[in-house]
């Protein structure tokens, strides 16, 4: 009985540093794997880098991002673990498709 005692205050401790600091901490890696899971083309993001962007090609675990405004658009790509967070969601279908750097660019000739 002696060393129950004894060890309640260690157990509490536990419980204490389960509820504040892990659980917590569980709960977010979560909302982040989900919205991962969920990011489609045309989302707005911002990287963990600070870079933020709309999304305009999926490939896999590899995001091409549109940066920029108006004529200083540019193509950056990034992996899927380097986001942080959505900015805002598409409202629109997929506009336009940029190529990944691996791909060539198919062009027609008249």
């Amino acid at each position: 009985m002696e060393t129950l005692v004894s060890l309640f205050p260690l157990i509490l401790m536990v419980l204490i540093f389960y509820f504040i600091l892990i659980r917590p901490q569980k709960k977010k890696e979560k909302q982040l794997r989900d919205m991962l899971a969920a990011l489609k083309v045309g989302d707005e993001v911002a990287s963990i880098g600070g870079i933020h962007g709309k999304i305009s090609r999926i490939k896999e675990d590899v995001f091409v991002l549109e940066t920029g405004v108006g004529t200083t658009k540019s193509f950056i790509t990034i992996e899927r673990n380097a986001i942080s967070r959505l900015l805002k969601a598409a409202t629109t279908a997929n506009e336009e498709v940029a190529p990944l750097p691996d791909e060539e660019i198919e062009t027609t000739e008249e």
